[in-house]
């Protein structure tokens, strides 16, 4: 349960928070009043005058305001007049400046929402039911290409068109394993496990990483050393926005041929899709590690019959004679032809599956457009599949979506590197799995009546999936936010709330993640509607207690490894409470 901190507070302003309910927040005077405050402690923190911390600390009021609020809210459902806004937004520019706002808000007791490039699919980086910051890391954007060790350094609020284009910029022969979309922010992506179109080959983001950069609870900047190797593993995979506010990472960058090929090849019902789409399964998780063929399941109109249109989307590593040969073995329904391939450098692959289709004449700069304040509606869900669907099954999927009418389905396989790599390695614990799936569904209108429809669709699907999919828990991914699967009002239910979603998006990792999150932050500060939650308090004090006595009976000399048991049971049974 959240501890507020009163006395840090002028007694004044103190007074005038007890006074008002939370819904007054939002009023002028109160926004003022909260504002000044914070700036003051900004000031007087980062030993900089009020004038120039006003630069990038905005208000209801500012004229900017609006202009940064929505510059990186990447979904229309959370861009209209009624969607809660923050009491303040804070653009900072450097380390200090996050340092300092973490202090300066921790006694204000306001929600603390950490943005980078505005992707989470249900907005928990920029809205609360409840008041709140925006911390936008989205001035922090350097990136760093060092060649002689093949690495980098990249800062949260960097997009990773930015860092595809930087690497380019020093090598062709040198890549990152993470998303196709080039807009997506750094620090929720990486942080929360990040994945693309080679982890089959080389794994996810977070396998490559060296080091990191992190503010805690405390307002320290903390590298892996400082932090220790628990937190170093929960930032890797497991959100950075739960434990502090990740400043960047130091990865790995990995070898990549100069000639990959890509292509696309699609298939309808009547030709074949059902018999294609079951094989895949078979093939797309166990192939060469150098391809990776994503499954792009929609419902269709064709010749005026409702039909489903089953698409393949490839990336491999190496020539295209070489990718045909493969499949003409392997999957002969697909019928890949040379003619549907593409030979590019890897680059220009970024640019193809982000649909740059002539991406070989396509300007590489084009990867730093920020599309600031672009956005549509949607709705984003995700499953893992352990055993392949059977051929009824795929009928029957084909079926329900055309009956649905609308959302899609996107089939990304695993496999190769992924599962050669230990489930608690990282906080993703779905290394095993055949392939994810998410669920997909846009549209453009603002109409509350479509986007129930919609929204409806969404959850009519992920039910209809339950017998084909992962159980006990049954998976999802953390980076395809959902709020669907859970939510957690930090209560005195915390725990329990929490653990509805994170055993989903975590697994048996959560127990690990909770321990290091009430270590690091047990008045659970960073918090959001998804975020770890601290364990119980009388767990945490008899941890606490059991820690202290297992000191004290190994410096006595006696039986520390009975000791050590004993703990280890204890914590366990105690996550049961």
């Amino acid at each position: 349960m959240l501890t507020t901190r009163p006395t840090f507070v002028s007694v004044g302003f103190f007074l005038l928070f007890l006074s008002l309910p939370l819904s007054s927040l939002s009023q002028p005077s109160v926004s003022s009043s909260v504002y000044d405050s914070f700036l003051k402690c900004l000031s007087e923190k980062t030993k900089t005058s009020q004038s120039e911390n006003a630069k990038i600390v905005f208000s209801q009021t500012n004229p900017s305001y609006t202009s940064v609020l929505r510059a990186y809210i990447r979904n229309a459902r959370f861009n209209k007049s009624s969607t809660p806004k923050p009491t303040i937004i804070v653009t900072p520019l450097s380390y200090s400046h996050v340092s300092a706002a973490v202090l300066c808000s921790k006694p204000l007791d306001f929600v603390f929402k950490i943005r980078s490039g505005g992707h989470d699919y249900d907005g928990l980086s920029y809205i609360s039911e409840k008041p709140f910051f925006i911390l936008d890391m989205s001035n922090l954007r350097k990136v760093s290409v060092d060649l002689a060790d093949q690495t980098a350094w990249i800062s949260a609020g960097a997009t990773l068109g930015e860092v595809y284009y930087h690497i380019w910029e020093k090598s062709k022969v040198l890549g990152f394993p993470a998303g196709v979309c080039p807009t997506v922010g750094v620090g929720g992506h990486l942080s929360g496990g990040g994945y693309g179109n080679m982890l089959r080959k080389f794994g996810l983001s977070v396998d490559h990483f060296i080091d990191a950069k992190m503010v805690d609870v405390n307002g320290a900047v903390l590298d892996r050393k400082a932090m220790g190797e628990d937190l170093f593993w929960a930032i890797s995979g497991g959100g950075g926005g739960s434990f502090g506010v990740v400043l960047g990472y130091k990865v790995k960058l990995v070898p990549v041929p100069a000639t990959v090929t890509v292509f696309r090849v699609e298939q309808y019902m009547a030709d074949g899709a059902v018999d294609m789409v079951h094989k895949w399964q078979f093939v797309g998780p166990k192939t060469d590690k150098n391809l990776f063929m994503r499954m792009l399941i929609q419902p269709a109109t064709r010749n005026k019959v409702k039909t489903v249109r089953a698409t393949v989307v490839a990336l491999f590593l190496g020539k295209a004679d070489d990718v045909v040969s493969l499949l003409a073995k392997e999957l002969p329904e697909l019928a890949l032809k040379k003619e549907n391939c593409r030979e590019m450098t890897w680059f220009q692959s970024a640019l193809y599956w982000y649909n740059y289709l002539n991406a070989t004449q396509t300007d590489p700069k084009v990867f730093l457009d920020r599309n600031l304040d672009s956005s549509s509606f949607g709705k984003r869900k995700s499953d893992y599949v352990e055993t392949e669907i059977p051929r009824h099954g795929i009928e029957s999927l084909f079926k329900k979506m055309i009956e649905l009418g609308k959302i899609g389905l996107v089939f990304n396989p695993y496999g190769g590197r992924m599962a050669e790599i230990a489930e608690d390695a990282t906080p993703f614990p779905h290394r095993n799995m055949l392939f994810k799936i998410q669920y997909s569904i846009n549209w453009k209108d603002s109409s509350q009546e479509l986007e129930k429809r919609y929204l409806k669709q969404a959850k009519t699907l992920h039910s209809f999936m339950t017998g084909f999919v992962s159980k006990n828990p049954r998976g999802a991914y953390l980076n395809y936010r959902d709020i669907d699967i859970g939510v957690n009002d930090h209560g005195e239910n915390s725990y329990k709330e929490g653990e509805v979603y994170g055993r989903m998006y975590f697994g048996k990792n959560f127990d690990r993640l909770v321990k290091i999150k009430t270590a690091v932050d047990p008045d659970n500060f960073f918090r959001n509607e998804q975020s770890i939650p601290t364990l119980p308090s009388k767990a945490y004090y008899a941890i606490n207690e059991a820690s202290k006595f297992l000191k004290w009976w190994s410096g006595a000399g006696e039986a520390t490894v009975v000791a050590s048991v004993f703990l280890h049971i204890s914590r366990d049974f105690l996550l049961l409470l």
